[in-house]
């Protein structure tokens, strides 16, 4: 277990600069505790003890007027299967009014299981509405570091502001989480992920200096062990510990472009080793999120999609593009779309999550109506020839027929202010959602912000060879960046602030972060206002 701790050691100083002074650095003014000596004090301990199990560090979600989801897991040695023997522990767990926990408002004991990887998730209850709370975790002698959350508003009440940001694609071998360290020191009271928090596939890079590299992943130990690897990152562990988290997956979670029960390459896993692999995914998401018991997978099915309000500014409508879609349509692939592309019976939602989200968007009474969803929602041609069209069948260009059933719903129903977020394709982008995307003229319904990667990609450019042809052909398209980032969101009753926060490289630590441009949205009106442009 020493030369564990040894190595442990040496992989953090080189993947993040140490978890304990990255993590120390960044929240330092509101989280005192040095994760750092807490690792120490825990390898020095017995070796009969357990040896210092908060490697992954804590997190919180979902949440409530009265309540949130507090996570964490006991992984002392987390590249390995996490490290613990097969045997429940007593995970204790304190709320607190301040940081250095004298005004204890909830304490409260939790087992950590091994059939879910030793993880922890404590669903706090009887909190006071829009407050903010300090959390930790003691398992044997071990503390674990502070975290601070906030809950939500009291339901229906009135919310004058929120600021949040959102954030896809973090794909660890091409670069580093920079984007994360400035996010935890941003002005935020949520952040949402929109999916591929860990890539399933092969690992090896030259990026971060470290030996480790890993084959594709398939059994719930490959999950397990890669979820770890992310969550050694200083500046990831940072995020999570200063803002609760709303979570949903994209593709990646489990296997690139999968639909349904359809894998990429079906002609190299059946069916049903596909369906034992999505089932071990699953399982090792939920074992490493901030998420509810209502979403604790049922053998390879999940209950993802949900809805969060924060009074009546904003509802989040989190769903979920990849369990239930029809598989892709002209065997995936940007395509010329066809007969098979335009079936009006082609679902990417699947039935019953897209008559939840159209019943919720009726009924709904906040001023913001968010679909907080995963891949691109807009119609993006890119051929640019005229009369021509050239399409992602992973995206909603890929099912047609499903995106206009809610956009006509919007425009039928008059709802207003309807904001889309999304992730996936590694670049920024903001666009008007129009009734018609072929008639320029055409009504607006919604807008449409999309977010860059942390990492993916790389380094990335202010713009692409072809961004202004797009723009042209694509005229309800108003932005276009290839810098990695994040997206912050400030929301009042009567605006909506979107703001893409970029940086310049990955591929080494230290970018500095900066506002490539903003934009606004007018209560009443789905259209976009830009406030700045700055190029790096």
């Amino acid at each position: 277990m020493k030369d564990f701790d040894n190595k442990r050691r040496s992989f953090l100083k080189n993947t993040g600069k140490g978890v304990g002074i990255a993590l120390g650095a960044t929240i330092a003014s509101s989280i005192p505790f040095n994760y750092a000596s807490a690792a120490e004090n825990g390898n020095a301990s017995n070796s009969n003890k357990l040896q210092y199990p908060f490697t992954l560090g804590i997190a919180s979600g979902d949440p409530l007027p009265d309540g949130v989801v507090l996570w964490t897991r006991l992984a002392p040695d987390p590249l390995n299967g996490g490290g613990m023997d097969n045997h429940p522990v007593p995970v204790q767990w304190e709320v607190s009014l301040d940081a250095t926990f004298k005004n204890v408002v909830k304490r409260g004991n939790e087992l950590s299981k091994p059939q879910l990887g030793h993880s922890v998730h404590v669903e706090v209850e009887g909190l006071d509405h829009s407050t903010w709370y300090f959390y930790r975790f003691k398992a044997h002698d071990h503390i674990s570091p502070t975290g601070r959350t906030k809950t939500a508003p009291a339901y229906n009440s009135s919310v004058d502001h929120l600021n949040f940001a959102f954030v896809s694609c973090q794909n660890w071998p091409t670069g580093y989480f920079t984007a994360y360290q400035h996010l935890a020191k941003d002005d935020l009271d949520l952040v949402i992920h929109l999916g591929d928090y860990i890539y399933e596939g092969s690992h090896s890079t030259k990026v971060r200096p470290t030996d480790y590299s890993a084959p594709e992943i398939y059994t719930l130990d490959d999950y397990r062990n890669r979820y770890a690897l992310y969550k050694l990152d200083s500046d990831l562990q940072a995020a999570h510990a200063n803002f609760p988290w709303i979570v949903t997956f994209d593709d990646h979670e489990v296997d690139n472009n999968y639909a349904n029960d359809i894998p990429q390459d079906p002609q190299k896993q059946s069916k049903e080793d596909f369906m034992q692999r999505r089932g071990v995914a699953y399982q090792a998401y939920y074992e490493h999120m901030p998420l509810r018991r209502t979403t604790l997978p049922n053998g390879s099915d999940m209950q993802l999609y949900r809805r969060l309000a924060f009074g009546n500014l904003v509802e989040f409508n989190v769903l979920d593009t990849r369990q239930y879609r029809d598989d892709q349509a002209n065997g995936d692939g940007w395509k010329v779309p066809t007969p098979e592309s335009e079936d009006p019976a082609r679902t990417l939602l699947g039935e019953q999550q897209e008559r939840w989200l159209l019943d919720g968007l009726a009924s709904s009474k906040v001023k913001w109506k968010v679909l907080a969803q995963q891949v691109f929602f807009a119609h993006r041609d890119g051929d640019f020839d005229p009369g021509e069209e050239y399409v992602s069948m992973d995206a909603w260009d890929g099912y047609p027929a499903a995106r206009q059933r809610i956009v006509n719903f919007l425009a039928e129903k008059d709802i207003k202010n309807t904001v889309v977020l999304t992730g996936d394709v590694h670049t920024s982008w903001a666009n008007e959602v129009k009734v018609d995307f072929h008639d320029a003229n055409s009504k607006n319904v919604a807008v449409e912000f999309v977010g860059t990667s942390i990492t993916s990609n790389g380094d990335g450019s202010d713009v692409n060879n072809n961004t202004a042809q797009y723009l042209k052909e694509n005229p309800h398209i108003k932005f276009f960046n290839n810098y990695r980032g994040y997206v912050r969101c400030k929301l009042t009753q009567s605006t909506w602030q979107t703001d893409y926060q970029v940086i310049p490289y990955v591929t080494r630590p230290g970018a500095p972060v900066s506002t490539r441009a903003s934009f606004v949205v007018e209560d009443g009106k789905p259209v976009l206002k830009q406030l700045a442009a700055i190029p790096l």
